[in-house]
């Protein structure tokens, strides 16, 4: 069984779209989050420790919308600043550092899925490998060299930051627009087709399956 880690149970439905339904189950547990520039260190530690929890397949995510005239801010720390600033002063922040109107901010959300299960893996000799099989040791979280292997998959959507729009999704998704739409005027079909979680999913499905 592999244990998505998370309190949303609508991630574990959208993991299930992408693995056998029967084999993902939720896991309620809150692992100690680091703090690190970017989301793979985070990701690998969350796996790490949930595996050493659980004693048994584990899956960490941790996502970030990062803009590119921000130097990718609010990226790892973008629940925290969505709660403190907001998502409409962000919105101004990433506005005013483009160019306007006329060339709105471009910006990207991504995720990092680490995925643990106590054995290693062929592709790396390094205790962080990522889902291309190019070896990631900069996403090592600071553990010894032997620690519990982990592997990592990235998903990203590219897209710009515009006035907030639209009544759906969550968090950033008034403000990120893709292809001329707002995630918040998405339905949920359409937001999953293209979420920087389910395409992390999709990779991790294709490797999983012959794990």
């Amino acid at each position: 069984m592999l244990r998505y880690v998370t309190t949303n149970a609508g991630k574990v439905r959208e993991a299930r779209e992408y693995l056998d339904d029967g084999s993902v189950a939720q896991l309620d547990f809150d692992y100690a989050e680091i703090q690190a520039p970017t989301l793979d260190p985070i990701a690998a530690h969350g796996a790490r420790e949930a595996y050493r929890h659980a004693d048994e397949p584990v899956l960490v995510d941790d996502a970030g919308l990062f803009v590119d005239d921000l130097d990718g801010f609010p990226g790892p720390y973008s629940s925290y600043v969505e709660e403190t600033l907001g998502i409409e002063r962000v919105g101004e922040l990433a506005r005013d550092a483009g160019g306007g109107d006329d060339a709105p901010a471009r910006a990207a959300f991504r995720c990092v899925l680490a995925y643990c299960d106590g054995d290693p893996f062929d592709t790396s000799p390094d205790p962080v490998d990522r889902g291309d099989r190019a070896a990631a040791a900069a996403a090592d979280d600071g553990g010894d060299a032997d620690d519990l292997p982990v592997k990592l998959f990235e998903g990203v959507v590219r897209g710009r930051i515009v006035d907030p729009r639209g009544d759906g999704g969550f968090g950033y998704d008034p403000i990120f627009e893709h292809d001329g739409t707002t995630l918040a005027e998405m339905s949920a079909a359409e937001k999953n087709a293209i979420s920087h979680r389910g395409r992390a999913l999709a990779k991790f499905a294709e490797w999983y399956a012959t794990r």
